[in-house]
């Protein structure tokens, strides 16, 4: 037998590729930060032996959830604004928090906050757009989980930077300096087509396809902007990034809740990757992205919580469930979305929008061991006939258990690893009374 670092065993493990597959009584072999075997429990233990034994008899196993789109630093502004349209949330509540209260200590408590947060739901890697990127990438470095940072670039002064220029000078400064970190991935982050100017956004086109990386961006989040596009550039915004040659598979659209039927051909032509936020664009009335129509016209979608502070929470297996029960309902069709399909979203579906999917994503041989383990023994659980639709629709928000990054385990059966949750959590409650 060939030795290994970590036997996990599990009642199921679902290792979302291939597509379908559920193995019974499994276990997952690891060696240093990659999986080595997965399989039947009497099949991989045949082939691999090791001295650290992880028994989940009654534990569904799968690859680490993957949140596509966030703001880690807006769960100190949870609960601040509850009940308003997109435009006024941001312009008479949530900017004016952030001209306040911005700092670095701000986004290094409110991100420390996410993480463990995220840890706590199964997330392993993560997509962050918001000021200070390089504190995010600090604490994301130093909790171990791995991260997507788009530095947000915007044409108006801000705690971060003073143009869209010396974002992206700064930003491409991280982008060097993160250059060797294999955890940490600095990409683009203009905030959206309405906030950067066009010449802005031709750098960023530009530098992003020098770089090769990735840029994600807010787009076609609600009604009201596709007709201030209309006003502004005599078209919309997705017909805008494409004369300016940011449609690609290297391009995140955040959103993406109004689409005709042309914008839509344009996207799946370009082979854009889509990022749904169901809980943000429905407390906000924005809209609902047209999730069946893209995957079938062969568009990669993700799933992204948004921040805390449209949402409120960053449960990734709640929105699977919520997408999938959208698209049932706004298709007239229950055999939509089906629990299989939505899962994919949340894990391949995601690392692959962040151009990780050769890495993580899935349990495979060779891919990163970036593993979560839910308990599925709980009464609210049992008895447990198909354990991907349990993960679905079963709402297991508090479940996972375990969770590793490359090998190493962050979150031992409810038991923070690498973050001080006490010291997290109080220096959170001293941000609760901030006020504009």
């Amino acid at each position: 037998m060939t030795p290994c670092d970590l036997l996990i065993q599990c009642r199921w493990c679902i290792p979302v590729a291939p597509s379908g597959t559920v193995i019974e009584h499994a276990a997952i072999a690891v060696t240093g930060e990659r999986i080595a075997g997965v399989g039947p429990r009497a099949e991989v233990e045949a082939g691999f032996s090791s001295e650290t034994v992880v028994d989940l008899g009654r534990h569904a196993v799968i690859p680490g959830l993957v949140n596509a789109h966030g703001h880690a630093g807006m769960t100190l502004l949870r609960g601040a604004a509850e009940d308003l349209p997109l435009q006024e949330w941001l312009s008479e509540v949530i900017w004016p928090l952030e001209a306040a209260n911005l700092s670095r200590e701000f986004v290094r408590d409110g991100t420390g906050l996410a993480l463990a947060e995220m840890l706590s739901m199964g997330i392993t890697t993560f997509s962050d757009m918001y000021y200070f990127p390089d504190e995010v990438a600090r604490c994301a470095s130093r909790a171990g989980m791995r991260a997507e940072v788009a530095f947000p670039v915007v044409d108006f002064p801000n705690i971060w930077s003073r143009s869209a220029d010396e974002a992206l000078h700064k930003g491409m400064a991280l982008h060097d300096e993160y250059m060797s970190d294999s955890r940490i991935n600095m990409v683009f982050g203009p905030h959206a087509a309405y906030t950067v100017s066009r010449g802005a956004l031709e750098k960023v086109a530009m530098y992003a396809e020098e770089l090769n990386r990735p840029v994600q961006t807010h787009l076609h989040e609600n009604a009201a902007e596709v007709a201030e596009a209309r006003s502004r550039v005599g078209q919309s915004w997705i017909y805008y990034l494409h004369d300016l040659g940011l449609l690609s598979p290297a391009l995140q659209a955040v959103h993406m809740t109004q689409l005709t039927g042309h914008e839509l051909d344009l996207v799946a032509l370009h082979n854009v990757n889509v990022i749904h936020c169901p809980h943000s664009n429905l407390k906000l009335a924005s809209g609902i992205c047209p999730v069946e129509r893209l995957t079938e016209a062969g568009v990669n979608v993700a799933l992204g919580t948004d921040g805390a502070a449209s949402n409120n929470a960053l449960d990734l297996l709640s929105e699977a469930r919520l997408a999938a029960l959208l698209a049932k309902q706004t298709g007239g069709d229950t055999t939509r979305a089906d629990a299989p399909s939505m899962l994919h979203m949340a894990t391949l579906g995601g690392a692959r929008a962040l151009g990780l999917d050769e890495q993580t994503g899935s349990l495979e041989p060779g891919k990163l061991a970036d593993i979560v383990a839910f308990d599925l023994g709980a009464p609210r659980f049992v008895p447990v006939r198909d354990p991907v639709a349990t993960l679905i629709h079963g709402a297991p928000a508090g479940a996972a258990s375990h969770v590793w990054v490359g090998g190493r385990c962050l979150f031992d059966d409810g038991a923070y690893t690498t973050l001080d949750i006490d010291a997290i959590g109080a220096r959170a409650e001293r941000w609760r009374d901030i006020a504009h």
